[in-house]
């Protein structure tokens, strides 16, 4: 195993630390030999590992677009020790077979740590509930379900998913989408713009109803409830009354839907589709101070990577989906910090810690102390770049924020004590 010290960093709350990496932990710096490999950090921040509760690694069925290798990689590259990587593969995640393909996978070839993610229905075709019982208390120990790009529109088999997966300490990540007020057309913000551009409109109450009656039956079963992608103050405004009436409900927000908004999809550009669309100024608003404040719980990339010619078509029917991982960080640090809504000891709550509690995940989101797992992101807070699309680790080009100048925070990942990615 890697031994490493490092010299000078900063935790989050701003206390100075030396770290020495032996054999997967934090062990004493003062136990750290002469002729040990070092990294100054000074200036640096030494944070815990990062954690996506939702990330498309394509692989097995579209090796095209990304693969675990590739998509791993970027996570390095963007500070996340651990991936929950989505069930809507080929074949889908939705046997214990298929799961603990994908777990092998992600031990073999992967960057970090790869979670499967089970579906909540066979095939994602919203119609039988897929092996949750096998998938829970298989190898692959499967805690998180979700047909995520559909919407588990039937209430009853979502109140039967939601009673099965409280059985095994588990929690439904649903994706939020009334298929009747946003159908398949649906690919832009309903808006003047939609209007305006001739194009399908998604309301944000599609999302919002859902979100309202999911809350209600996470209730009545007694279960656990995870939103993906909230992107609509109707949604907050629903998650903050579930909060306050104790429902177990947990939240996420992407980069994208924080920093990126409606007019960007007037060039007809078909990076900024993307499954729910991006929103208006009052939306993103809505959403970073509920990001600030806890009623999102936590910030998961939607990483959703496609290969060229899924995205070579007109705006209306190019697959959604944009790539997330590499600058995750950066977009919550540029939006969230660098403006003051929120610190880095929020930021690591936000994007750590508690992603690793809502995904029960014992080895990740841990304190930067000694006897604890050695997943370890360091950033430099003051670095700034431009962003190269071409330059990404992952397969695919469809990155969002190519040309943007934003913060270039990442270092080094260090992931169960082996450096994953330096800069």
């Amino acid at each position: 195993m890697t031994q490493l010290l490092i010299t000078g960093a900063a935790t989050a709350d701003g206390n100075r630390t030396d770290l020495f990496v032996r054999d997967g932990v934090f062990a004493p710096p003062s136990e750290a030999g002469a002729d040990v490999e070092r990294i100054d950090a000074d200036g640096l921040l030494a944070l815990p590992g990062l954690v996506d509760l939702h990330t498309h690694l394509r692989e097995p069925g579209r090796e095209d677009a990304e693969t675990v290798a590739t998509g791993t990689a970027a996570a390095a590259r963007g500070g996340f020790t651990a991936v929950h990587a989505m069930a809507n593969t080929d074949p889908v995640t939705d046997t214990a077979e298929a799961a603990e393909y994908v777990l092998g996978l992600g031990e073999r070839e992967g960057h970090c740590q790869v979670v499967p993610v089970g579906a909540v229905t066979k095939g994602l075709a919203g119609e039988e509930l897929a092996e949750l019982g096998l998938m829970a208390t298989s190898r692959a120990r499967v805690r998180m379900f979700s047909d995520d790009g559909r919407c588990v529109s039937d209430s009853l088999l979502m109140r039967r998913a939601l009673t099965y997966a409280r059985t095994y300490g588990g929690v439904i990540a649903q994706h939020s989408q009334d298929p009747r007020l946003a159908g398949p057309g649906a690919c832009c913000h309903e808006s003047e713009i939609s209007g305006r551009l001739g194009l399908p409109g998604w309301p944000s109450q599609a999302e919002s109803v859902i979100v309202a009656r999911d809350v209600q039956l996470a209730e009545l079963a007694g279960a656990r409830l995870h939103v993906c992608h909230v992107s609509t103050a109707e949604s907050v405004d629903v998650i903050r009354w579930a909060k306050r009436r104790g429902i177990a409900v947990t939240a996420e927000v992407t980069p994208h839907h924080l920093l990126l908004d409606t007019p960007l999809v007037e060039g007809f550009d078909t990076t900024f589709k993307v499954n729910p669309p991006l929103r208006t100024s009052e939306h993103l608003e809505a959403v970073r101070e509920a990001l600030a404040d806890g009623t999102i719980d936590a910030v998961a990339t939607d990483h959703a990577p496609h290969a060229r010619q899924d995205k070579d078509h007109p705006f209306d029917i190019a697959l959604p989906g944009m790539l997330g991982l590499e600058q995750a960080l950066a977009v919550v640090a540029e939006v969230m910090v660098n403006t003051g809504r929120m610190d880095w000891p929020t930021l690591v709550e936000r994007m750590s810690a508690t992603p690793a509690r809502i995904g029960r995940l014992a080895g990740q989101g841990r304190p930067v102390a000694v006897g604890e797992p050695a997943n370890l992101v360091l950033v430099d807070p003051a670095a700034r770049a431009v962003v190269d699309g071409a330059a990404s680790a992952s397969r695919s080009r469809n990155n969002p924020y190519h040309g943007r100048e934003l913060p270039d925070p990442v270092v080094a990942t260090i992931w169960a004590g082996t450096v994953t990615y330096r800069r």
